[in-house]
């Protein structure tokens, strides 16, 4: 099982590197030629002022004393950043990419090599298209009932799917996706979702992001934070990666399905619709 990161652990990364990374200045940027990089060169000599995220994007803002640019990161599957000054932390054949900052040296490893660095001009994303169609945050006041209700219904997709193509809302992947649709006794093969259940769609997604970021995320196997250490909200999942285990509600074995080509996990007595 592959838990890629979603919102709740980019949360957990940016919030770990944001301390570390805001007023630094980047010295030099060294990274192995990829596709998934492009314009790294232009990180050399900015300042970071700020560390954001989008959806599964991280997005550090960089001062070059003229124009603004962004260094636009996404872990892909098994990302991870980390510290050359952490400890235990050691380079190896996995480094993809290295920043040297004004006070240490920060390392991108990335199995994969499905990881992107790119940067690119302020809001410019162009050249990210999942990046510049992402739906509303959905901590953020720009997500709402009645825009989600919106959403779904402009598509007859399974539900399910629809929440993966990022379009309804920024940041769910397969993990969050199934615990909210399990929260909300919706079925996510379900094509129609009207008002009321997509209002509880909408705050079942908004409690299970919010606890697994409590959590620091999800961990399974390739998932870590900056400083070494594995999300904790594994044990909490009540859906994903749970079938053939009864619901945590109703008591009746949970069934693993495919939903728009990915792995998904129900309750078939509670979530029949």
């Amino acid at each position: 099982m592959v838990g890629v990161p979603e919102l709740p652990e980019v949360e957990s990364v940016r919030r770990q590197l944001l301390p570390r990374l805001a007023g630094r200045a980047i010295r030099a940027v060294d990274a192995v030629p990829q596709a998934r990089f492009s314009g790294l060169s232009r990180a050399a000599g900015t300042t970071i002022t700020d560390l954001r995220r989008r959806g599964k994007y991280l997005l550090a803002d960089l001062d070059t004393g003229q124009d603004a640019l962004e260094l636009v990161a996404h872990l892909g599957m098994t990302g991870a950043f980390r510290f050359r000054d952490e400890e235990g932390w050691e380079p190896d054949a996995y480094v993809r990419a290295t920043l040297v900052l004004d006070d240490g040296v920060l390392d991108f490893r990335d199995v994969r090599r499905f990881g992107r660095l790119s940067v690119v001009d302020a809001g410019d994303y162009a050249d990210i298209a999942t990046l510049a169609a992402l739906g509303p945050e959905p901590l953020s006041p720009a997500f709402t009932p009645e825009g989600l209700h919106a959403a779904l219904a402009a598509s007859r997709q399974p539900v399910k799917a629809q929440l993966l193509s990022q379009r309804p809302v920024a940041g769910v992947g397969n993990i969050y996706a199934d615990e909210a649709l399990w929260s909300a006794r919706i079925n996510p093969r379900s094509r129609r979702v009207g008002p009321e259940r997509a209002a509880r769609l909408w705050a079942a997604l908004r409690e299970v992001l919010a606890a697994a970021i409590d959590r620091e995320g999800t961990t399974f196997r390739d998932y870590q934070m900056v400083n070494g250490q594995s999300g904790r909200y594994a044990t909490h999942l009540a859906a994903y990666g749970q079938a053939g285990r009864p619901c945590r509600r109703c008591g009746a074995p949970l069934r693993a399905i495919t939903v728009g080509g990915r792995g998904t996990t129900y309750c078939p007595a509670c979530q029949r619709q």
